[in-house]
């Protein structure tokens, strides 16, 4: 394997990043090049995909390093045309250092219906406790300070945030508890349309509750 072209993040950063990558394109979570995934480093730095990068080819050398505060490229390729939108996110969010832009299927229907703001995604205990609140932006062109603009303003309220006709942000202290929030999103999702006419989400208490013991750390 060839050495990495970075001097400012070590190969077990790099290695870690991109097993995360190859994960999430397993889990069906991106498809091709779409979607993006972002590591905060430091206070200032950040790690993230190339643009048109595939997540589930992905090597060193499809990876850039960025400034957090304008999203500058420091090293590396050229970035994702989202690293402003993952550079708010982490401006932020301190709590967050991990950012996943994916765009599920079940998950991107729902962000392609016109009443996507009233849908309920809170069904299963999973949702609450996992993933909490969930955010609806308009659309916007990709790439543009318009959706970054709206999506790191949904972020100080919300863990997942809904793209319409577009697909999903969530975020989260590590690659894991990242990557599960979008899982157990499209899960939740998936429940939706398939449950028909019958569905029956979750009482409002009981989604308080969950949220509750989340943030208590208790185990579900």
């Amino acid at each position: 394997m060839p050495a990495h072209p970075f001097t400012l993040i070590s190969d077990a950063h790099i290695q870690a990043f991109l097993r995360a990558a190859m994960q999430v394109a397993e889990k069906g979570l991106v498809r091709c090049s779409s979607g993006n995934l972002s590591q905060r480093l430091n206070d200032d730095t950040l790690l993230i995909k190339a643009s048109r990068a595939w997540m589930e080819t992905l090597d060193a050398a499809q990876l850039a390093v960025c400034r957090i505060s304008d999203g500058a490229r420091l090293e590396g390729a050229p970035p994702s045309v989202e690293t402003a939108l993952h550079a708010g996110i982490l401006r932020v969010r301190p709590d967050a250092h991990v950012v996943l832009h994916f765009q599920s299927p079940f998950a991107t229907a729902a962000a392609c219906r016109d009443d996507a703001e009233s849908l309920p995604f809170q069904l299963t205990s999973e949702m609450p406790y996992y993933v909490g609140s969930v955010g609806v932006v308009p659309f916007h062109i990709p790439g543009t300070p318009e959706l970054a603009n709206a999506v790191v303003h949904a972020a100080a309220r919300h863990n997942m945030i809904l793209l319409r006709n577009h697909g999903q942000v969530t975020f989260g202290a590590t690659f894991e508890e990242t990557i599960q929030r979008a899982v157990f999103f499209e899960m939740n999702c998936e429940i939706l349309f398939r449950a028909g006419a019958r569905l029956h989400p979750l009482a409002p208490a009981s989604v308080t509750a969950l949220m509750d013991m989340s943030r208590g750390k208790k185990t579900v």
